[in-house]
C-alpha cells in the first residue's frame, strides 16, 4: 500500500474541497450596513521597504446592486492599491460581476462572474470554475463578512467561523474566517470596541493572510484591515474617518 506523506495529504484534501465545494457557499443571514465612505491610515511594507499613506474604501448599495472599491496610496510611492467589485444583491448576499485589481508595479487583473453561463473567468490566467451561488472576490467577501456578522450580531462569538467561496486574481478557493475575540484597538477616531475575524489558512498553503477588526459600534465597518504575504510585505488599513454617503 502506497504511504502518503503529511504534506501530500493536505494537498489532495485542499484540492478535493476546492473541486467538491466550488461556489457551494451556504446561506447566512446578512444585513448590509449603510452607504458609506471610509478613510484609512496605512502602514506597509512592499517590495521590503517600509511606507505610509492613506487609504478610502468606498462602500455603496442601492436598487439591488452594490459597488466596492478600495485604494490605497504611499508617500513617495503613490497608489499601491487599486480595487473595485459590483454586481447584485441575490439569496446568498453579494454576487459580484466583475472584481478589478491593480497593485503597485504588477498588471491590472479582471475576474469575471459570468452569470449568463454560470462560470467564473480570469483575464491573468485560463482557469475557470461553476458558479453555484454565493461565490465572492477578494474584495466583496470583506464586505459580505459585514453583512453576515450584522446578521447574527447577537450570536457572534470566539470560535464561531464562516465559509465563502472566493476568487482572486487567478484562481479560486475556500476561505473560513473565524472570530478569534473581541479586542480594543486604537485608532485616530479613538479606542474602538472591536471583533477581531481572521483568515483560516489552507494546509500549507502561501496565500494571503487576512485579519479584519469589525467595529459594531459603527455599523460593523472594518475598523482596521491587515493583508499579510509570507514574504513579509503586508497593507494595514485602520480607520479615521467614516462618512455616510447616499446610495
Amino acid at each position: 500500500m502506497k504511504h502518503f506523506t503529511p504534506r501530500f495529504a493536505a494537498a489532495i484534501l485542499a484540492a478535493a474541497l476546492t473541486a467538491g465545494t466550488a461556489g457551494a457557499a451556504p446561506k447566512y443571514k446578512t444585513s448590509f450596513p449603510p452607504s458609506a465612505e471610509l478613510s484609512y491610515a496605512i502602514k506597509a511594507k512592499q517590495k521590503g521597504f517600509p511606507v505610509e499613506g492613506d487609504a478610502v474604501m468606498r462602500w455603496s448599495m442601492k436598487g439591488g446592486k452594490f459597488s466596492v472599491t478600495n485604494q490605497a496610496r504611499a508617500a513617495l510611492v503613490g497608489k499601491i492599491l487599486e480595487a473595485r467589485s459590483e454586481g447584485e444583491i441575490d439569496a446568498w448576499g453579494l454576487a459580484p460581476a466583475s472584481f478589478v485589481e491593480k497593485r503597485f508595479r504588477r498588471e491590472q487583473t479582471t475576474t469575471s462572474f459570468d452569470r449568463a453561463s454560470g462560470t467564473i473567468r480570469f483575464s491573468a490566467s485560463g482557469q475557470t470554475y461553476p458558479l453555484k451561488g454565493g461565490e465572492q472576490d477578494r474584495n466583496s467577501v470583506i464586505w459580505e463578512l459585514v453583512a453576515v456578522a450584522r446578521g447574527m450580531a447577537s450570536r457572534v462569538k470566539p470560535g464561531v467561523s464562516w465559509n465563502f467561496f472566493v476568487a482572486g486574481l487567478r484562481d479560486a478557493d475556500p476561505w473560513t474566517f473565524r472570530v478569534v475575540k473581541q479586542e480594543k484597538i486604537r485608532t485616530p477616531l479613538g479606542e474602538l470596541n472591536t471583533l477581531h475575524v481572521t483568515r483560516v489558512p489552507q494546509p500549507d498553503s502561501t496565500d494571503q493572510h487576512v485579519d479584519i477588526w469589525l467595529a459594531p459600534a459603527l455599523e460593523w465597518y472594518p475598523a482596521r484591515l491587515r493583508f499579510s504575504d509570507d514574504n513579509g510585505d503586508y497593507i494595514e488599513q485602520t480607520l479615521q474617518n467614516v462618512s455616510r454617503t447616499a446610495p
